[in-house]
């Protein structure tokens, strides 16, 4: 595994691993800042998957870490006065990875993010107080709490958040992929689901399957995958399989119900989101124990 890359367009390695392709690829995507559609790249490729109606996908709402991508995102049920959230992956995380086993809540975080506007120029800079939650069992997410709220956010930048959905992501349905490290859109569709995702000593549970055309690279780790035909956030970009290799670093493999190993090689992998939301009750509060909740919960070993 690379570990995510540094502040700068480069794409420079550190030494392990961030989960997410190489750089050779990074052509293949369109680029939304330049005025590329997503449903003109795809709908050639896959015409039958193409949606009745589609929300245009901006950066708006969209961060750049010094790392990785991610989003400032709230929950259906979140309010303005609520303190703003940001989502990247959890090998994200500025104290590296969370071991397999780990879960991570309430730990103090000075992170800052750059905010996108929708032609993904700097619309200004987001700080975190707090990590309320990471970890890479069976996901792959890190939520900051933000020293702002989302309208504090909203009057000084003119930026909303974009939406969690709920619902459980759609195969078929046309998908963007938004890194605000790289200021790309990666256009494809939900091709299926892995009912595993096995990559070194990391595993996640019913990871969404993209179509060839997300060639997703290093630095885009973290980017929302934004669901075209809702506008809102179904899951969290976070690794393809670079050379083929089975369950290796940077090389996952989907393990099925009945423990088949299936290898894809250039395919990229995004982690679901629509469990989250059960998780945070009002004034955006982390609560484990809420009712539908399902997200991995911190033992005493693994907290910190």
């Amino acid at each position: 595994m690379r570990k995510p890359l540094l502040a700068t367009l480069t794409a420079v390695v550190l030494g392990a691993a961030a989960l997410v392709g190489t750089t050779g690829t990074a052509t293949a995507a369109p680029d939304r800042a330049n005025g590329a559609t997503p449903t003109a790249a795809t709908a050639a490729v896959h015409p039958d998957r193409t949606p009745a109606s589609v929300t245009a996908t901006s950066f708006a709402g969209t961060v750049a870490l010094s790392n990785c991508s991610g989003s400032l995102v709230r929950m259906p049920n979140s309010q303005a006065t609520d303190p703003g959230l940001v989502m990247t992956n959890g090998h994200c995380l500025e104290t590296g990875f969370p071991s397999a086993g780990q879960v991570i809540t309430n730990q103090s975080s000075t992170r800052s993010f750059t905010l996108l506007n929708a032609s993904a120029g700097t619309a200004g800079t987001l700080k975190a107080n707090k990590v309320v939650y990471a970890t890479m069992t069976d996901t792959d997410v890190t939520l900051y709490q933000l020293t702002k709220t989302y309208a504090q956010i909203q009057q000084s930048t003119g930026i909303a958040p974009l939406t969690l959905s709920a619902a459980h992501p759609v195969q078929g349905h046309a998908i963007d992929v938004v890194s605000g490290y790289w200021k790309r859109v990666y256009s494809c569709f939900v091709d299926g689901f892995a009912y595993r995702l096995k990559e070194g000593q990391w595993t996640w549970k019913d990871a969404v399957r993209y179509t060839p055309e997300c060639q997703v690279i290093g630095g885009t780790s973290g980017s929302p995958v934004i669901d075209t035909t809702t506008g809102q956030v179904t899951a969290i970009n976070n690794t393809i399989n670079e050379s083929g290799e089975s369950c290796t670093l940077d090389n996952p493999c989907e393990v099925s119900e009945q423990g088949a190993v299936t290898i894809r090689k250039g395919i990229g992998y995004a982690q679901e989101t629509y469990g989250i939301p059960a998780c945070f009750t009002t004034g955006n509060k982390l609560n484990l124990s809420a009712t539908g909740c399902t997200l991995p919960k911190p033992t005493a070993v693994s907290a910190r």
